[in-house]
């Protein structure tokens, strides 16, 4: 249906007169009749009556003229939701308990005013494509895993260093440390079954064990947390990776210990990934919030290949 003739009926009605509604749309009057003559075929019907007093609705008029409205209705809020500034702002993050979803908490509560629709990708590779092929406007990630490349447009910078904790149940032998430097971790064995090939967090923790001497097991449930966090606190020999701020819970019997490592601590490098085209503007504001929060510790690792 020709948007512009629905238009131009709906202006006839409100107005009464065809001259009226020409000066109402800056088209002449013949242009007027010939868009409502246009829908009066398309209809099979007549919509107005018209007289020397001016064009009055028909009784098929009076019908359509209530879902005219909705349709204008419809094609404004259609374009509203992608105009820049009235879409929410699109990010992906890895999961919503870890700390990428922590980040834009905090900027939700800085810029209340701008709405956000946080979406969880399965991994790095499939948001940095989604943020070139403009599915996302923005993702936080650990970026780019080993043997890839950003592409290009695609660009991205650190905006979070996580610390990397030790999670162990009250058996192990570090137990009772609150924290241990990070060289003491060799020969320690530590189960990570969600450090899985083709990740960048499974890069990520692969390359921490090689540097640190650290067995690292990643057999096991996948994604699965429960058997996880089961297994460490009824263990004196096992422990995993976990990240400071994410928000792990598990029963208060596990009594599980998040031990910080140090000289020099394990980072979890957070990178902010966008197109350098997108021209929404929240994204300006999202990228100055974290820049501004931004603060990287003096001693710490992260592998080389992390932006």
């Amino acid at each position: 249906m020709d948007l512009e003739a629905v238009r131009t009926f709906v202006a006839v009605a409100d107005t009464g007169q065809f001259q009226e509604a020409a000066a109402v749309l800056s088209v002449t009057q013949q242009g007027v009749s010939k868009r409502v003559a246009t829908l009066e075929r398309s209809l099979d019907v007549r919509l107005f009556t018209r007289s020397a007093r001016g064009a009055a609705l028909t009784i098929d008029g009076q019908a359509f003229l209530p879902h005219a409205r909705a349709l204008l209705s419809a094609e404004e809020r259609a374009i509203a939701s992608v105009r820049p500034g009235r879409r929410a702002l699109r990010i992906d993050v890895i999961e919503r308990r870890l700390a990428p979803a922590g980040l834009l908490r905090g900027f939700h509560h800085a810029c209340p005013e701008i709405e956000l629709d946080v979406v969880p990708l399965p991994n790095g590779d499939a948001a940095v494509a989604a943020v070139r092929d403009g599915q996302i406007d923005a993702a936080i990630r650990a970026v780019p895993r080993p043997g890839t490349r950003l592409p290009e447009g695609v660009r991205a910078v650190r905006i979070n260093d996580e610390p990397v904790q030790l999670l162990v149940g009250p058996g192990h032998a570090l137990a009772a440390e609150r924290s241990v430097a990070t060289a003491r971790l060799r020969g320690h064995r530590v189960w990570m079954p969600t450090a899985v090939p083709g990740t960048e967090w499974g890069a990520f923790y692969t390359e921490l064990a090689a540097r640190y001497g650290v067995t690292l097991d990643t057999v096991g449930p996948g994604l699965a947390l429960d058997p996880l966090l089961t297994a460490v606190a009824g263990s004196t020999t096992l422990a995993t990776f976990v990240g400071e701020r994410s928000d792990v819970v598990w029963p208060a019997g596990y009594d599980l210990r998040r031990i910080s490592l140090t000289s020099p601590t394990p980072v979890y490098p957070h990178s902010l990934v966008w197109h350098t085209d997108n021209p929404h503007p929240a994204l300006a504001a999202l990228r100055d919030h974290l820049a501004d929060a931004y603060a990287p510790l003096a001693e710490a690792w992260a592998p080389a290949w992390a932006i």
